[in-house]
């Protein structure tokens, strides 16, 4: 019996030396909370662990050290996990390496500390990738226009755009919100601030902020953006030295003919828009799909494109997900007419039969940018004044998910991408 006891001990004590690491599975039968697991993953990097991202294996799942403190964490947040051998962990490796299957292991090594460009005043609720960024438990600093036009923006390695008008026009919300006190509080507080950063005009200061990021990307940064803030930006660069800005936006009339003076080589993404001229209408340009698209809600989807791991482990790493189809969602911004995409962007979601792009990404210099159509991908049609979202209700969401892969994903070991 003594015997008997002790192999018993002998083989417990052997499995639990061989338990070295903790597997995040990623599907969507085997996660209790999707969006909480990239937190796991982001305070795992930040205390100086090693983790691998297992692409397209199991939802996209992960790979941790194993350390008492991480196990505490995902109980304690409410993730799925498991504790696997070495000898485990080596066989799904080895499954991913076959040059027959299309997964990828990529490192991951370090945290990257994340900005999110944001009126101070906001509340996290206003947009969701500061609502998720806060759920998920990932830390973030906000920073807006005094922090960019001082050169703050070179402590990141990540940024987030908020739902920014960078155009000037106070989001387009004249037609419908002029007299709201929100609305006149707002302008009245861009004012000032652009007064006290030495610019006449709200345009001015915010092209300012614009080109400030665009060469932070360019040196090497990671930018993502959502709803108004991805056109705006382009339309801004754009349009760098023309008014497009009518009177009851900046005090004097637009140039004349400004649509002829727009240059395209100047955006990140897009290309061939026109911009909408009349102020009361809750539009920048043609780039936007939300007045042209003719889906009922019922059946607005839209499908994540696959890309070879092996060979595109970034757009790989973007597209993370336990369903290829995710539900769309409206925004001032909904998504973007092909037209108007650039030939060189990767198309990461599209809408096929309305012809809509809805995730793109692409490079620019050193750096990578994303932009992802909508406002909330858990309210379909958000709007001014209605109730936050509740994580808590939506916590496998495949819409939440893609902003974190992005989140994310600056965290890998240097990829090359191809372009």
């Amino acid at each position: 019996m003594k015997n008997v006891l002790a192999f018993c001990l002998f083989l417990l004590i052997s499995n639990s030396l061989l338990a070295s690491f903790i597997y995040v599975p990623m599907n969507h039968d085997n996660q209790k909370n999707h969006l909480k697991a990239y937190g796991i993953v982001y305070f795992s990097l930040q205390n100086g662990l090693k983790a691998k991202w297992l692409l397209n294996h199991d939802g996209g799942a992960f790979l941790i050290e194993n350390n008492k403190a991480i196990e505490n964490e995902c109980k304690i947040r409410g993730v799925s996990y498991e504790i696997i051998s070495d000898a485990k962990s080596q066989l799904i490796l080895e499954e991913i390496s076959a040059p027959s299957s299309n997964k990828e292991a990529v490192t991951l090594e370090k945290a990257p500390k994340i900005a999110v460009y944001s009126p101070k005043d906001k509340m996290p609720w206003d947009d969701a990738v500061t609502m998720v960024l806060s759920y998920a438990e990932i830390p973030f600093d906000v920073i807006y226009d005094k922090e960019i036009l001082a050169d703050k923006l070179l402590l990141y390695e990540w940024l987030h755009l908020h739902h920014e008008d960078f155009t000037g026009q106070y989001g387009k919300f004249y037609g419908s919100f002029r007299t709201a006190p929100w609305y006149i509080q707002q302008k009245q507080e861009a004012e000032k601030l652009a007064k006290e950063l030495g610019f006449s005009k709200v345009s001015d200061e915010k092209l300012a902020v614009a080109k400030k990021i665009r060469d932070y990307v360019i040196g090497g940064g990671f930018m993502f953006a959502m709803c108004s803030a991805t056109d705006s930006f382009d339309i801004a660069l754009a349009a760098e030295g023309v008014d497009i800005a009518e009177a009851m936006f900046d005090d004097d009339a637009s140039d004349i003919n400004y649509q002829s003076k727009i240059d395209y080589n100047k955006t990140f993404a897009f290309k061939d828009f026109l911009l909408e001229k009349n102020p009361s209408v809750y539009e920048f340009s043609s780039i936007d799909m939300t007045n042209k698209r003719n889906i009922p809600k019922t059946s607005d989807y839209f499908s994540l494109i696959e890309f070879s791991a092996k060979w595109d482990p970034i757009p790989t790493m973007l597209t993370q997900n336990h369903t290829v189809l995710v539900k769309g969602f409206m925004g001032q911004t909904t998504s973007f007419d092909r037209n108007t995409v650039k030939t060189n962007l990767l198309i990461l979601g599209e809408n096929t039969v309305n012809r809509e792009a809805r995730y793109i990404h692409g490079t620019k210099g050193k750096g990578l940018f994303t932009f992802y159509g909508g406002h909330d991908p858990e309210d379909y049609t958000h709007r001014v004044g209605d109730p936050k979202t509740e994580l808590d209700l939506h916590p496998n969401s495949p819409g939440y998910r893609l902003i974190l892969n992005n989140v994310l994903f600056p965290a890998a070991k240097k990829q090359k991408q191809k372009t």
